[in-house]
């Protein structure tokens, strides 16, 4: 009786990639994206002209995909959340008393 044969799944614990972008820039991505099509559909509401309104939104689009994959290349899959932690330690700590010591 031969047995059933399953393929290895070799890409656990590895992080996510879509078109070059790892882990959270994806949802960043996404999120820039749909504030994007929001900005059109409250530009579309005001009656602004189609063709501004167009050029607004591709530019938008454009910086926000740049932005995102400028972070992607500077910064890593966890470079970012280590940048940002970075900045919440503070330079030093002072004390006026000696007796938190004691």
């Amino acid at each position: 009786m031969a047995s059933k044969q399953y393929p290895i799944n070799k890409g656990i614990n590895k992080s996510i990639v879509f078109k070059g972008l790892k882990a959270q820039y994806i949802g960043y991505m996404g999120l820039g994206l749909l504030i994007d099509l929001v900005f059109y559909a409250v530009l579309y509401m005001l009656k602004v002209n189609t063709y501004v309104t167009l050029l607004l939104t591709v530019s938008l689009g454009a910086l926000i995909a740049a932005g995102v994959y400028h972070l992607n290349a500077q910064y890593g899959e966890h470079g970012l959340e280590k940048a940002l932690a970075k900045r919440k330690i503070p330079r030093r700590v002072r004390s006026f008393s000696r007796r938190i010591f004691r």
